[in-house]
């Protein structure tokens, strides 16, 4: 049982009815009423703020409260009253109808799991399926057709709202970050969605999110993914506002399928998917035999449980009768697909599909995934990745494939040496792609560290984030060698490492049958961790989870790291270092001589100038970790 989510503008409204006095009682409100037991009637949720005051939760069809009517209390200031407003900012925030997707982000970690992370765009991936096959794909293209060169008026109107409202809460730090500057920025959310900047809008909308879990001090909580997201809100918010033309920093509101002809495609591999607003579900990756990627999404409301039974639903492209099970294991000869421009395969009504015997991993477009060098696919990878953005839909929806021999455990990754045949291959860390325990990566992982010397095929997605990193997805035999897995015949050769769990008759017999390195277990270098970026790193996290008056008190102190970064040659980290921490200790003075609160949006420019800077140092750090597997 928990609240249902809530429309920005309902919790920025609601705040923003409130008087002086009760808006310095709203934190302590929420925190007090979002704890609170629930008294569920069907879909309404009745919350007891008191003897006198229940609030009603009335959620629409999609489960959103999108209207005011739709939240109401029985205390006599209602609707302006505290318990409303309270229990309304303790909800989750919904996503704007407008992006809803929530198979646009797929494969990322606990963070997304619980937070962000997790998927950012709400209701189901079908509802798009459906509209590209009524027509709404000729209709969203006359759109953005129609855009100008440039944002209009009300865009950098709203661009620069939302600017401010985000400078404010970095100077204000995750502890003074409470409800009122959040329904600021969900305000400035809904401007920034109503002048149709749906990136801006969807990164706030993270901030948000990331601020809510570090206040309650939530297990999702990850100050580098705060950080991240609001970099992206400052970046692309400025450069809005600046008139910048690039229509990437505006997004789209929902994706366009587009006519993708006659495909025949190959299963794979199956992704559990799981979002922190109560979506679940299964991707399922397949490639066509030109080699190009493709996915086919199932997600809705649910969660977790959602996600385990997607794992066997019917897969919803044409007739085609058989389920994501099969399918990653199968194939599909597709007549008149449809395909978005990130690999989505649409469920129009004119798309015809067959399903085709699998070839497994043996065999056919996935065998030569396994042939073709890592080193150029790592580099395409890597090359597609913006430091600034946490958005998946920025990263790519490829995968690599690569033949790895497991060494053994270290910390919470499995240490491989890449390309079996060769003794002197580099060495790559495998880390679950999800840390949820109702799926088996961590699980498979550990098991299969307890093999060493063990030859194994594995596909999964970079790590854009750290030093040669592998997030696998599936595993299989390596053809030829008897130290390697001994899968069922049902699997077709591969197990999906977030839904087939290892056992140990999947093992060769003995693990001494596989031989086993000798010494101890090396790792890859980690070029990040080695280098002096972290001086800069800790400031930059230091100025959201303590706002500027921290980073004043560290600027007394800061010299010694300054001159450490220019020694080993950072000259660029160490001037941005330099700029943030004179900008956080500069205070002005009016024409009286009194101190005046300084202009948070200079301290915001210095802060995303050494977000920035750190940010792409340190891509160019986890490319450089990937050059020795030419």
């Amino acid at each position: 049982m928990s609240l249902p989510p809530v429309a920005p503008e309902v919790t920025a409204a609601a705040v923003e009815a409130l008087t002086s006095r009760l808006l310095k009682k709203l934190d302590a409100a929420v925190e007090q009423y979002g704890a609170a037991e629930l008294v569920t009637d069907g879909e309404t949720v009745r919350v007891h703020c008191g003897e006198d005051a229940v609030v009603t939760l009335a959620p629409d069809a999609s489960g959103v409260i999108a209207l005011d009517e739709q939240a109401r209390c029985t205390c006599l200031l209602a609707p302006k009253c505290l318990h409303r407003a309270a229990v309304l900012t303790a909800c989750p925030v919904a996503d704007s109808p407008e992006t809803a997707d929530p198979a646009a982000e797929v494969g990322e970690d606990a963070r997304d799991i619980a937070d962000a992370a997790a998927i950012e765009r709400g209701a189901g991936a079908d509802s798009a399926g459906a509209a590209e096959g009524s027509g709404a794909t000729g209709t969203t293209e006359a759109a953005v057709a129609a855009q100008p060169a440039g944002p209009n008026q009300a865009q950098v109107a709203a661009a620069a709202a939302l600017w401010s409202a985000a400078a404010s809460i970095l100077a204000a730090g995750i502890p003074a970050a409470g409800a009122v500057p959040q329904s600021e920025l969900l305000r400035a959310a809904h401007t920034a969605r109503l002048a149709g900047l749906h990136r801006p809008e969807a990164a706030a909308l993270r901030v948000v999110r990331g601020l809510r879990a570090a206040r309650s001090r939530s297990n999702a909580h990850r100050l580098g993914g705060l950080v991240s997201d609001l970099i992206e809100l400052l970046l692309t918010a400025s450069l809005v506002a600046a008139a910048n033309p690039d229509p990437e920093l505006v997004g789209t509101a929902r994706r366009a399928y587009e006519p993708g002809g006659s495909l025949r495609v190959h299963g794979v591999c199956r992704e559990p998917v799981l979002s922190a607003t109560g979506y679940g579900g299964v991707v399922t990756h397949v490639l066509a035999e030109d080699g190009r990627w493709f996915t086919v999404s199932d997600v809705k409301p649910g969660g977790a449980a959602r996600a385990r039974g997607a794992a066997t639903a019917p897969v919803a492209i044409g007739a085609a009768a058989l389920d994501h099970a099969q399918l990653s294991r199968g194939g599909l000869l597709i007549a008149g697909a449809t395909v978005s421009a990130d690999g989505r395969l649409g469920a129009g009504k004119n798309v015809r599909a067959t399903p085709l015997t699998g070839q497994g991993w043996s065999g056919g477009a996935v065998a030569a995934l396994f042939a073709k060098p890592l080193g150029p696919s790592v580099r395409t990878q890597l090359a597609g990745v913006l430091g600034t953005s946490g958005d998946a839909e920025q990263q790519g929806t490829d995968l690599v494939g690569c033949d790895v021999m497991v060494i053994g455990a270290s910390g919470d990754c499995l240490v491989a040496r890449v390309d079996s045949t060769n003794e002197g291959g580099p060495v790559i860390r495998l880390v679950a792609a999800h840390g949820h325990p109702d799926f088996a990566h961590i699980e498979n992982l550990r098991r299969l560290a307890t093999y060493p010397g063990l030859r194994i095929r594995v596909v999964g997605r970079l790590d854009p984030d750290r030093p040669a990193t592998l997030r696998p997805l599936a595993v299989g035999p390596v053809p030829g060698s008897e130290a390697t897995l001994q899968l069922p015949e049902a699997w077709q050769g591969h197990a999906d490492l977030g839904y087939d769990r290892l056992q140990s008759v999947h093992f060769p017999p003995q693990p001494g049958e596989t031989p086993a390195p000798a010494g101890p277990t090396p790792e890859p270098a980690d070029l990040i961790a080695d280098s002096p970026l972290w001086r800069l790193r800790h400031v930059v996290e230091l100025a959201v989870a303590g706002g500027r008056r921290t980073v004043a008190e560290f600027a007394r102190t800061s010299a010694p790291h300054i001159a450490h970064l220019r020694r080993s040659g950072l000259h660029a980290a160490a001037d941005r270092l330099a700029a943030l921490t004179a900008e956080a200790d500069r205070r002005g003075r009016d024409v009286f001589g009194r101190l005046v609160d300084p202009d948070p949006g200079r301290y915001a420019q210095a802060w995303l100038a050494a977000g920035l800077q750190l940010a792409g140092t340190e891509r160019a750090l986890v490319r450089a970790s990937w050059e020795n597997t030419e």
